[in-house]
């Protein structure tokens, strides 16, 4: 069975209703770990070898975290320098994740017109998450397109519905041939 491991990074979950919604959506599928870091790690603490043994022990790998300032929330990119360090992730001897996917989920306040060529953001979100793209490289991991929820504010009842049973699909890895064909 493959298993997926979703770091989940939202500094105030319990005020998201998206990604609340999202994450419980996946909570009770089979080979799917849900590691909050914010929950784990209030003190920003991290604990690198037990970081490093949960990447070991999952195939896949989904950042969830609302899109800050066009890029992750500060837990997470320490959580990025902190584990995915040399000798581990990359450099000669670092092939741990050789082999694994990452996937970004990315939560966007804006509507998905304001990020384009000409727009309030100038870049479509997936080109702002190019670097979660290189870090995959780096690392030896397949980079899936990301899923991108836009205009969070507004999301109806409904597309939220639809949103979670997409994500279902792609934590379970089913919506991976899809994704790569909408890229």
């Amino acid at each position: 069975m493959t298993r997926t491991l979703v770091l989940l990074a939202h500094p105030t979950l319990p005020e998201s209703r998206i990604n609340s919604a999202l994450v419980e959506g996946i909570r009770d599928l089979p080979g799917v770990t849900v590691h909050d870091l914010y929950a784990a790690y209030p003190d920003f603490r991290i604990d690198v070898a037990r970081e490093q043994e949960l990447l070991r022990t999952h195939d896949r790998v989904v950042l969830q975290f609302p899109f800050y300032w066009y890029s992750a929330p500060p837990l997470l990119k320490k959580w990025l320098d902190d584990v995915l360090e040399y000798g581990f992730a990359y450099g000669s001897t670092g092939k741990a994740l050789h082999g694994k996917t990452l996937t970004v989920t990315a939560t966007v306040g804006g509507a998905e017109e304001l990020y384009r060529p000409g727009g309030l953001n100038r870049f479509p979100v997936r080109d702002l998450l190019l670097p979660f793209d290189a870090t995959a490289h780096l690392t030896g991991m397949s980079y899936q397109p990301p899923f991108l929820v836009h205009g969070t504010r507004t999301v109806s009842g409904e597309l939220l519905a639809d949103h979670v049973r997409r994500y279902r699909a792609l934590v379970t890895g089913a919506m991976e041939g899809q994704l790569a064909a909408a890229a």
